[in-house]
């Protein structure tokens, strides 16, 4: 597997699928206020990841499923329960949902793969310990394409 650490926006990535930091799907999407990684792929790609997205139901905490990636140049879009309820991001969801994103990507056979931090936005956990924490996870998994570990940078 490779991993390469990059700052710079997800959806500029060159990889087959990227990964959204959701919730756990239980409040309508629509009702819901575009941020971060969410709100540029609804700016970009549309609601059809979303529309997909609400008929999946509620995700556990650290799940995964996957979606196309409407009008964005992907193959899909993982979307990652990553924040609980209370919209706060633990060590205990941000790896399952590295786990779990990664799994998903070699379940569908996708041989490289882009990953925000999870829980480091609206979620409120600290970048650096966010990255630690997925850095550790991937480097363990068993994935043999490329992953782009993707570090927000602000214009």
């Amino acid at each position: 597997m490779k991993l390469k650490i990059v700052e710079g926006d997800l959806l500029e990535q060159n990889v087959e699928v990227i990964v959204n930091a959701w919730n756990r799907n239980i409040i309508p999407w629509w009702l819901l206020i575009p941020q971060g990684v969410s709100g540029a792929i609804k700016r970009q790609g549309g609601y059809q990841p979303f529309r997909e997205l609400a008929k999946k139901g509620p995700i556990p905490l650290g799940g995964a499923v996957l979606t196309s990636a409407g009008r964005l140049p992907y193959k899909g879009i993982i979307h990652v329960a990553g924040i609980s309820m209370l919209w706060v991001s633990s060590d205990k969801s941000i790896v399952a949902s590295t786990k779990n994103a990664i799994g998903l990507a070699k379940e569908n056979g996708f041989r490289s793969m882009a990953l925000p931090l999870i829980g480091a936005g609206t979620g409120g956990g600290k970048a650096e310990h966010v990255l630690n924490l997925m850095r550790d996870v991937i480097v363990g998994a068993d994935f043999d394409g490329e992953v782009v570990l993707v570090k927000f940078h602000k214009n």
